[in-house]
């Protein structure tokens, strides 16, 4: 698991004041921002689900190709009053240690753009996928996800009136299928993270497997 910096100290004490599986993780890696529309729909969506919830935000970059980057003061960029309303359920953050987070049992649901260490590492610690793909190889993820392997919930997008754009309501409708304790996706997800275990431990496939190619490596190599 990766090292806690100083400065992300505070992210990691919240969660530990959180209850077992009760907070939604949104993180969309290093590359992920959204306008500020798209912004206060996510903020209206987390309101009115009414869930706990731990939101990396970031600013896109100025230029075509740079990078997001943390916002100086979050109230410009979301719903008035919105900080003061969730302040007792919620955290906005800028950068966030991904991997930590999703390994803190507080954690119960992720909203995620599907990278793929993003989904291999949800996976692994058993948190339920709420997809949101952004660019490259995300969609097919995402597809695969949830279509193919029934681990991950699905995000809607409007595209009714021509807008890219990810309603209030279907945030909250996502948020709250993620976050259903009884739900299947959730025992899929959990019964993943026992199998994943399994494989990587001694005699398994992925050991196995690792431990052959290691032996072929050097019965090839002049030593």
């Amino acid at each position: 698991m990766e090292s806690i910096e100083p400065k992300y100290e505070h992210i990691m004490k919240w969660l530990d004041e959180q209850p077992l599986s009760s907070v939604i993780f949104l993180c969309f890696g290093s590359k992920g921002s959204f306008s500020e529309p798209q912004v206060k729909e996510i903020a209206m969506g987390l309101e009115r689900s009414e869930y706990r919830f731990l939101w990396a935000l970031r600013q896109p970059p100025a230029e075509k190709f740079g990078v997001p980057t943390d916002y100086s003061n979050f109230k410009d960029v979301l719903p008035d009053g919105f900080l003061n309303r969730t302040a007792e359920r919620g955290m906005v953050c800028g950068w966030a240690p991904q991997v930590s987070a999703l390994a803190h049992e507080a954690i119960g649901g992720f909203v995620s753009h599907c990278g793929w260490n993003s989904f291999l590492e949800s996976l692994w610690y058993g948190v339920p996928i709420l997809t949101w793909p952004l660019y490259a190889e995300q969609t097919l993820n995402a597809f695969a996800l949830v279509k193919d392997l029934g681990l991950a919930v699905e995000l809607r997008v409007n595209y009714i009136d021509g807008v890219d754009l990810i309603t209030a309501e279907e945030i909250k409708r996502g948020v709250k299928c993620v976050m259903d304790n009884d739900s299947v996706v959730r025992r899929k997800v959990t019964a993943m993270k026992e199998i994943s275990r399994t494989t990587k431990s001694d005699g398994g496939s992925s050991f196995a497997s690792l431990k052959r190619f290691i032996q072929d490596v050097t019965e090839r190599v002049d030593v």
